[in-house]
């Protein structure tokens, strides 16, 4: 619930007037039943004309003040709801732009989506009711036990009496109800999950004809998340029917005595209408009341589940250079007997201790040294540790023992826009943006026409963009489906390069090209970008075996380090990898 008062500051001055306005507009709606209750009683039994129409031109006034002074409200309410819920995705999306890959693993891509989505909505909907009802609601029950009391105290106490009894049951529900919704919304982040991954993973599903098994696991979880929902609801919905119960038990109980005591001359008639009008208001007071506390209570399980996002601290500090460490040999890019595991603290202290000490080292042990310049090979078998050797370079993760080392300083000393604006990088399962060719490759960098058509040039990829009737404007689609694998590839790699970086990674980029393509696409890039260090993680033999070193990776362990003619004679897994691909198995 701070979240969403903290949000709500902001727009202090406008929530402020919304509140206003609605405080005005339902006294104005107040003080309806009295006029009709005083021109009953004491205007009417005059039996002049003039009286009752000034009388009934004063109620059809606060009517239309009524009226018009609500609806002001709810608009200027329903507009800070919304400025509120687009700050709250703003913050929410700018925090999830900088979590670490630990804090990323640990919320979840589906859990993140519906709280940017499912959570945030239930937020915007909490803070309009609070300016729509906040004020409306418990003016109305007040205001109408006021009334009454004014009116006639002895009348009026069979609904005082009632009260604390219904409020009671409101509060006790809408406790219980806050952690149920917070079930909902975690069953919700499951549902996500697998739609997700069925959406992603389409064509998969339908090759290997299994729609069927994913309809059923989709409904499956469909089905307990709504079993979740319904009892939240249920729960919640508990004290609507009871407080309409009882409210209609106290107004059955006023009419009966109020007839008696008009019958006996002690009451005005006008006074028996009026009070059935504050009962009609006071039962919508209560019934709002009952509104607001659902509402919050799936907004305060959202907004806790938002404010857990916001609030996730850095696990990521910068050093000061003091603070770093510092290499015990020199080079460009060097790691240092390099440990880590997926999960662990990466804060974890000299002695290499993880907090994840149960699960299996991602790296053990790794050491290496590139100069600038320089190129480096990185091959293995899948799940061997050579894409985790990147993140951790882009300090994407922090190393749990040993150290990272980029031109003489602690990766840890950047701050990590400064650090990752001098690489390019082409990941394995990169994403092709649903923009124009030309946008895909520029990225937001305000790059020049040259530049990027030389990058496209350089990756290969000019000859089929200039094929397209639309050229650089050209239009991909969602991740690239109306692209090739090898159109993709050539796509992004030429993302990467059109920036000029100081250090070029390619994670088995290559993969969707062709021998031909490939050679030619390295050979540019060799003559190209001469001073730009490249790591290029492959899976072929062919494409890193002109590279300065060579590292062979296999468990999480270098079980070979070195060139290619120094591989084929000390490293055996090396070689039997070169003869079975190259064809040269004796």
């Amino acid at each position: 619930m701070k979240l969403i008062f903290r949000s709500m500051g902001r727009y202090g001055k406008t929530i402020f007037l919304a509140v206003a306005l609605k405080l005005l507009g339902t006294l104005a709606e107040l003080s309806i039943p009295y006029i009709l209750e005083h021109i009953i009683d004491y205007v009417v039994p005059l039996g002049q004309l003039k009286p009752v129409i000034l009388w009934g031109c004063l109620m059809f006034a606060a009517a239309i003040v009524t009226r018009m002074l609500n609806v002001t409200a709810n608009r200027w309410a329903i507009e800070n709801a919304h400025r509120v819920s687009y700050d709250v995705r703003q913050a929410l999306f700018r925090k999830i732009a900088y979590l670490s890959g630990n804090q990323f693993d640990a919320f979840g891509l589906p859990s993140l989506i519906s709280r940017m989505t499912s959570d945030s909505y239930n937020v915007q909907s909490a803070v309009q009711q609070l300016q729509a009802l906040c004020i409306r609601a418990p003016m109305l029950l007040l205001g109408g036990v006021a009334m009454t009391l004014a009116m006639d105290a002895s009348l009026a106490m069979i609904l005082v009496i009632m009260l604390p009894l219904l409020i009671l049951i409101v509060l006790a529900v809408s406790a219980k109800g806050i952690p149920m919704y917070a079930r909902v919304q975690g069953k919700l982040d499951v549902l996500v999950r697998i739609m997700r991954e069925n959406i992603t993973g389409i064509r998969v599903v339908k090759a290997l004809s299994k729609s069927e098994y994913e309809k059923k696991r989709f409904a499956d979880a469909n089905e307990d998340m709504t079993e979740t929902d319904i009892t939240a609801s249920t729960v919640m919905a508990i004290p609507g029917p009871f407080l309409q119960f009882c409210l209609n038990v106290g107004l059955t109980l006023v009419v009966l005595l109020g007839a008696r005591r008009v019958n006996d001359g002690t009451m005005e008639p006008g006074v028996i209408l009026a009070f059935l009008t504050y009962f009609n208001m006071i039962a919508m007071g209560v019934m709002g009341l009952t509104r607001i506390f659902m509402t919050m209570s799936k907004a305060s399980a959202s907004a806790n589940r938002i404010d857990e996002v916001l609030r996730a601290g850095t696990d990521q500090h910068i050093l000061s250079p003091e603070e770093g460490l510092t290499p015990a040999a020199p080079g460009f890019i060097r790691f240092e007997n390099v440990g880590f595991r997926y999960g662990e603290d990466s804060q974890s202290d000299d002695q290499g201790d993880f907090a994840g000490e149960g699960r299996e080292k991602a790296l053990d042990g790794i050491s290496f040294t590139i100069e600038k310049g320089e190129s480096l090979g990185i091959i293995g078998p899948t799940g061997c540790g050579k894409s985790t050797i990147i993140q951790l370079l882009l300090r994407f993760y922090d190393a749990g023992e040993g150290g990272i080392f980029l031109d003489g300083r602690d990766v840890r000393t950047y701050d990590p826009d400064e650090l990752r604006r001098r690489f390019g990088v082409c990941f394995q399962n990169d994403m092709v943006f649903q923009d124009t060719l030309r946008e895909n490759v520029n990225f937001g960098r305000s790059l020049s026409q040259e530049d990027i058509r030389a990058a496209l040039g350089d990756a290969m990829a000019l000859e089929y963009v200039d094929a397209l009737p639309e050229g650089l404007d050209y239009a991909a689609a969602i991740k690239g489906a109306n692209l090739s694998g090898g159109q993709k590839q050539r796509l992004l790699v030429a993302r990467a390069l059109a920036g000029k970086p100081e250090v070029l990674i390619l994670d088995d980029s290559s993969s969707a090209l062709d021998y031909k393509t490939d050679a030619a696409m390295r050979r540019a890039i060799h003559d190209h970008y001469g001073d730009t260090t490249l790591i290029m993680v492959a899976q072929r033999v062919s494409s890193i075996m002109g590279m300065t070193r060579i590292l062979v990776m296999d468990d999480g362990k270098i079980i070979g380090y070195g060139t290619h003619e120094e591989l084929m004679e000390s490293c055996p897994v090396y070689r039997e990898t070169y003869q079975i691909q190259m064809g040269d198995m004796q």
